[in-house]
């Protein structure tokens, strides 16, 4: 046998090559509400379910980001609450030497796509712990989201424009 040295790498990445990382992916906040319980339990029919999802992103340092993926499942009978979950499914990712023009779309696509499954298995999780068949959130189209948000923070700029404008 031969001896082989293999050299010990820093955990410092002193190279330009562009990087991204997951720091960590944590539950930030979880909510349930039966506000009509126990009476409402005895009503046989079905719900109806509203579910509402948004991102929201925090800058912690110059290449460090919070992401928060946050949904609200409303389910109602009669339109009475029947249950009411809210969740806020976060992650810290960091980005090195990524050109900030692809940092943005990053953040609102890349990020909450790997953030939904998480998000979608707690409140699956929840709705099943509290008595009922989970509900299983669909498939979400992170890019399609943030393009019509680029669309509506572009069609507010030229509203806000044409307001500045002498007459």
């Amino acid at each position: 046998m031969t001896d082989q040295t293999i050299p010990v790498q820093d955990n410092v990445d002193n190279s330009k090559e562009p990087g991204f990382r997951i720091q960590r992916i944590y539950l930030k906040d979880l909510s349930l509400e039966q506000p009509h319980a126990p009476q409402i339990l005895l009503v046989a029919a079905e719900p109806q379910v509203e579910v509402e999802v948004d991102v929201a992103v925090t800058r912690l340092s110059d290449d460090i980001f919070e992401v928060a993926l946050i949904a609200t499942v409303t389910a109602k009978v009669d339109d009475k609450a029947l249950f009411l979950v809210e969740a806020k499914q976060a992650g810290i990712f960091e980005f090195n030497n990524i050109p900030p023009e692809q940092i943005d779309p990053m953040l609102g696509i890349a990020c909450p796509t790997i953030l939904y499954p998480y998000l979608r298995s707690n409140i699956a999780d929840t709705i099943s712990r509290a008595g009922f068949q989970p509900i299983h959130l669909n498939e979400m189209n992170f890019h399609g989201m943030y393009e019509h948000r680029m669309m509506q923070a572009q069609l507010a700029a030229v509203e806000e424009s044409k307001g500045t404008l002498p007459n």
